[in-house]
């Protein structure tokens, strides 16, 4: 016998979704943690992770590029709304976004040759459908036509740029 709406949960942990605590998915997972956990490892060999906040897979066997253009979008939308004056955590946390002020961010931003050098972010239509993969997997929200918000799951990309900040500060000079 297996949880209520297992097979929900499957399909969408192994399209690479993430399940975010104000699903009903989550609060099954979660109860049914142990169980997911072992099935994951035993039938596909992926582990599962998550936190208060969400829930997604880890496989070692992944060569996608999707995880580290979505971090570079984060960093760089993170860079521009502090250089905005705006807390870029609570913005990610409470505010919604129109399409046109995330692609103004990106056209102005002083990073320009890390956007140029992206496939997913180098001109409008790619960032928009780079933003339109973060609502298929569960890390963005379309509100409207031109609106987008971000689940808790946009954490998981800050504490991964967080943590290689630290990591670059770590590090002795050479």
């Amino acid at each position: 016998m297996y949880p209520d709406k297992h097979r929900e949960i499957i399909t969408s942990l192994m399209d690479g979704k993430f399940i975010t605590v104000e699903e009903l998915l989550f609060e099954t997972i979660k109860k049914n943690e142990d169980f997911y956990i072992k099935f994951f490892e035993t039938s596909f060999g992926f582990e599962l992770t998550g936190n208060h906040d969400f829930y997604y897979l880890v496989s070692s066997e992944t060569n996608e590029n999707t995880s580290r253009d979505i971090s570079i979008f984060f960093s760089i939308l993170c860079y521009e709304l502090d250089k905005d004056g705006k807390n870029f955590l609570e913005e990610l946390n409470y505010s919604e976004f129109y399409i046109d002020e995330i692609l103004e961010y990106f056209k102005n931003s002083s990073w320009l040759d890390v956007i140029k050098a992206n496939k997913q972010l180098y001109n409008e239509e790619s960032l928009k459908r780079h933003i339109g993969t973060m609502v298929k997997r569960n890390i963005a929200i379309k509100q409207s036509n031109d609106r987008y918000s971000f689940t808790k799951a946009h954490k998981l990309f800050i504490d991964f740029a967080k943590d290689l900040i630290q990591d670059d500060k770590d590090e002795p000079a050479r």
